[in-house]
């Protein structure tokens, strides 16, 4: 399939995890995509391995939690090719711990990277992407459409971008505008790798969000999704909240 032949998209969070993964699922497809994230290694990588293909990729460092760096992010994806055609926020963080103890610090580290960098970046991108008729994906997760016990902090910033996108597809429907996001329940990624359960934590609390099928998706998977939403077979397909998660929720 070559969905995205001569389309341009900007994919945060691309270093690595579920962001690498779009960002060479998009190129595949025929997409020019500029990679951003703050690991300059890893973009190099993604970078490398797309271009291996015989893909079309640029990179830039960005750090979505700096409004300033959204923009000049946006800009410089816009202006390289002269259009903008997609935007998939998929940088994020999690800390897991008793609520009780969640520092100032880390509530406002996972909402200013989660939920403030990406309506920073969607609020650059928008006056793009109504320019070409363009297309927004976020990344949030079924801890944004349930509660998942020692994560208030991812909860809230996840819960967050699943409403934001709800508001942005509204009022921007009639400039042509989609946005949606994808919720996926546990990924293999390095951010899924690197869990661990605080001191005292309850299991059976966990238990609770298990998968019924496959213990974690691939990242390809969501990135398939991410695809499949951004695509022009989604046309119709506005505000929605796409959980992927081995039917953790039902």
């Amino acid at each position: 399939m070559q969905r995205f032949d001569g389309k341009r998209a900007l994919v945060t969070g691309a270093a690595s995890g579920i962001g690498r993964a779009t960002a060479e699922r998009l190129a595949a497809e025929g997409a020019h995509v500029f990679c951003a994230d703050i690991d300059a290694d890893g973009l190099a990588t993604t970078a490398d391995v797309i271009r291996a293909a015989g893909g079309s990729a640029t990179t830039g460092l960005l750090d979505v939690s700096d409004v300033a760096a959204c923009r000049r992010s946006v800009e410089a994806a816009h202006s390289e090719r002269g259009r903008l055609d997609l935007l998939c926020n998929v940088a994020g963080v999690g800390v897991h711990t008793h609520a009780t103890e969640i520092s100032p610090e880390q509530w406002e580290r996972v909402l200013a990277i989660n939920l403030s960098g990406t309506f920073y970046m969607c609020q650059a991108a928008i006056p793009f992407l109504i320019e070409s008729g363009g297309n927004i994906v976020n990344i949030a997760s079924t801890a944004g459409l349930v509660g998942v016990a020692y994560s208030a902090a991812y909860c809230a910033s996840k819960g967050g971008v699943v409403l934001l996108t709800r508001s942005l597809a509204v009022e921007f429907a009639h400039r042509g505008i989609r946005v949606n996001c994808v919720c996926p329940g546990g990924v293999d990624t390095p951010l899924t790798r690197a869990f661990t359960l605080p001191e005292g934590a309850k299991m059976e609390l966990f238990q609770r969000m298990r998968s019924l099928g496959p213990p974690l998706a691939k990242p390809e998977e969501i990135a398939a999704s991410i695809a499949y939403l951004a695509s022009d077979e989604a046309r119709y397909v506005n505000g929605t909240a796409l959980a992927i998660d081995g039917a953790q929720r039902a």
